[in-house]
């Protein structure tokens, strides 16, 4: 285990609206504000045709590992959380999974394949001042990874 310790900076309310890309809003957010590191809270609406990346294809030993997608076929209620951290070029990357309900089904996962707004979201952005972490490559993954730069336990 790796860690590195942070405190709460500032905090964003944020309302992203109809149409709207998740990840692209709060990353343009993150490079606007200069937000290095944070935590986020997401609860609203998914519209149809968002893609959601729900699992590797195999469970182990497929490497770079394949990604499976499922696309929304109706509106669903979310609910989400995840974080921004830098790249190793210093540009802001989200990594958040959305829960998004509809009825009696719910599907989980990364919202990296754009999951669009459906009327609204509203996202609680925590900044986090002095964590050491970047999200760097890891090549036989194929993923950002999140390294933080601490102390190892």
């Amino acid at each position: 285990m790796k860690y590195t310790e942070g405190r709460a900076g500032r905090i964003f309310v944020v309302r992203l609206e109809d149409g709207d890309v998740v990840h692209e809003c709060l990353e343009r957010l993150a490079k606007r504000e200069k937000i290095r590191a944070a935590a986020l809270i997401a609860v609203g609406g998914a519209d149809r045709g968002s893609r959601l990346v729900v699992g590797p294809r195999r469970s182990r030993h497929e490497f770079p590992v394949d990604p499976m997608s499922y696309v929304l076929k109706d509106a669903a209620e979310i609910t989400g959380t995840g974080t921004i951290f830098e790249d190793q070029n210093g540009s802001p990357l989200v990594h958040m999974h959305m829960a998004c309900g509809r009825n009696e089904r719910t599907v989980t996962g990364c919202i990296r394949d754009g999951v669009r707004v459906w009327h609204i979201q509203e996202i609680v952005v925590i900044e986090i001042e002095g964590a050491k972490a970047a999200r760097i490559l890891d090549e036989k993954l194929g993923f950002k990874l999140l390294e933080p730069h601490g102390e190892r336990l």
